[in-house]
């Protein structure tokens, strides 16, 4: 049987520790892929969720259910990702694990792909991520969520603690300055500009 996650929850808070590993298992790798994208290292990014799990757990018995499960656990990654970066004073750097596609952390790809798109896909990750990493981090931040994890305007302004139309120029500005970097390096085609 397939527990929702607010039924996980209420299970967690009644001590059935299995099913806050079952919580772990099931949002560990959408929570590492965040970290990883807000702080670019893999190492780091691995502390932060391992963090978010560990603060969740203890928090546990003060979460009320206002807002999903999974909402609160990104609240609490972004707010360590940004403890984080105030350490660390120093603007996110992209690595890329040793033969690990971030991509993959967050989702499946679907159907098996060729050589030479693995190639381009992997090209482009690295193109994207290198004009991501010279984004400030609020409008990073916002992009990931709404592209990365499909979070919506409003989600992710609860997230941000900011009004709505914050998070939406955020975006729009974050994605503009995506778009000129990609088009002046001239190293993504236009199909890719319009997405963008």
């Amino acid at each position: 049987m397939t527990w929702t996650d607010e039924e996980l929850v209420a299970r967690s808070r009644g001590g059935d520790v299995d099913s806050f590993n079952q919580l772990i298992l099931r949002w560990e790798r959408p929570i590492y892929a965040l970290a990883y994208r807000v702080i670019g290292r893999e190492d780091d990014a691995r502390d932060v969720c391992q963090e978010t799990f560990l603060r969740a757990f203890r928090a546990l018995p003060g979460f009320r259910g206002q807002a999903k499960f999974s909402s609160w656990l990104y609240r609490i990654t972004l707010n360590l990702c940004r403890d984080w970066i105030r350490r660390h004073r120093r603007a996110p750097t992209q690595q890329m694990p040793e033969g690990v596609d971030p991509l993959d952390l967050a989702a499946d790809r679907g159907p098996v792909e060729s050589i030479e798109e693995l190639v381009a896909r992997r090209e482009l990750s690295a193109v994207v991520e290198e004009a991501m990493a010279r984004l400030p981090e609020e409008q990073r931040t916002a992009i990931v969520l709404k592209e990365y994890h499909g979070m919506t305007f409003q989600e992710i302004a609860d997230l941000q603690g900011c009004p709505l139309s914050t998070v939406k120029t955020r975006l729009y500005q974050g994605l503009s300055v995506l778009r000129r970097h990609l088009e002046k390096n001239g190293r993504v085609t236009a199909q890719l500009v319009k997405r963008i």
